[in-house]
């Protein structure tokens, strides 16, 4: 008897969980359906609706020998007290790439600045900067122009000290632009980010298209394949993706044309589909329509375009910290646009700061 009864409650425990199963699945299914699972996260992830902006904190150095007329393309690390800073110049005859390091953003703009010697071409710029902890180096990668060359290079440099400027190795291509090169198209402002497992390239062409390629991590910075677009979307240039601190998720903000403004997408991986989260000129991850001058600032901006968030660290994971967000751009008022060419303006940098909820 005894045993019958055990029988019949073994089955009823069966018959119970098999019912909790399915429940659980339809309301997984209910919960990803109506934005309450996965597919929510995107509503979970606050990011500010307002931005105050500061003052110019970098400006074209008027010197003798090659003067700045455009300060752009900022990339950057805090290490061991210090702010590193290599960011585009527009010098008379070429483009290039300028450092300067500094313990504070008010002393930036007073800081010695140094032209690296990376490259013989005349144009190398939109850099980025992150330690690669498999080397123990710092990597900088940008783009070179190459005469006669389809594609520019996506190039790198390194170095193991980020602080002397002069140790910087000559550019090597990690894309050459020549017949094997994977890239379908060639695309400017390259943009290195890892994960536990692959190393990615991300970069735009400027027709609403961010392109995808990885490869191995020990393969890195070489064996880049299997180009594909990432995102299509009405997207301009300077995408930068992101791992967002305490989430298994990525942002990317990307720029739009005509009065520069940012766009921002989120991921669940780095090879996965992304998502709108602000991404029109009434809703933007940080445009005209949503920044403000700090007080006591006159405004010299209405244009947000080529920048970079700050880091919550220093690594090829670019991490950053979702409670903490602050931008660092290149700005111009749109009047001061007209009547240039583009190779003509004279950007500046400065940096976005989030409003608080509660300041009118």
């Amino acid at each position: 008897m005894r045993s019958r009864q055990l029988s019949i409650l073994l089955r009823r425990l069966r018959h119970a969980s098999l019912l909790l199963l399915v429940l659980g699945c339809v309301t997984n299914f209910i919960s990803t359906a109506y934005g309450q699972g996965p597919a929510a996260d995107a509503a979970e992830l606050k990011l500010p609706t307002a931005w105050r902006t500061s003052a110019p904190l970098i400006a074209p150095e008027q010197r003798e020998s090659e003067p700045s007329h455009a300060q752009k393309d900022p990339t950057f690390v805090f290490f061991e007290g210090r702010w590193h800073v290599f960011m585009t110049v527009k010098l008379p005859n070429r483009s290039a790439i300028e450092y300067c390091s500094f313990d504070d953003w008010k002393h930036a703009n007073t800081a010695e600045r140094t032209l690296l010697p990376l490259s013989d071409s005349k144009y190398f710029c939109a850099p980025q900067v992150f330690y690669f902890r498999p080397h123990a180096k710092w990597y900088l990668i940008y783009q070179v122009g190459v005469p006669d060359a389809k594609k520019m290079w996506v190039a790198y440099s390194t170095t193991d000290d980020i602080a002397d400027p002069n140790s910087w190795t000559s550019a090597r291509p990690m894309l050459d632009g020549g017949p094997a090169d994977p890239r379908v198209v060639g695309g400017l402002d390259y943009w290195i980010i890892c994960d536990s497992r692959r190393a990615y390239l991300f970069y735009t062409s400027l027709n609403g298209k961010m392109w995808r390629l990885s490869t191995r991590r020990e393969d890195f910075p070489h064996g880049f394949a299997d180009c594909q677009i990432a995102l299509e979307a009405k997207i301009f240039e300077a995408s930068h993706t992101y791992r967002i601190k305490g989430r298994e998720q990525y942002l990317t903000i990307v720029e739009e044309n005509g009065r520069r403004y940012f766009k921002a997408y989120l991921a669940d991986r780095l090879d996965g589909p992304w998502r709108a989260l602000a991404d029109t000129p009434d809703r933007p991850f940080a445009g005209w329509t949503n920044i403000r001058p700090a007080p006591g600032v006159a405004p010299w901006t209405d244009n947000i375009s080529h920048g970079e968030l700050i880091r919550a660290g220093v690594d090829e994971t670019l991490t950053i910290d979702p409670n903490d967000l602050r931008f660092v751009f290149q700005g111009l008022l749109d009047r001061d646009k007209q009547g240039r060419p583009y190779g003509a303006l004279r950007w500046r940098l400065g940096m976005l700061t989030p409003v608080d909820g509660t300041e009118n």
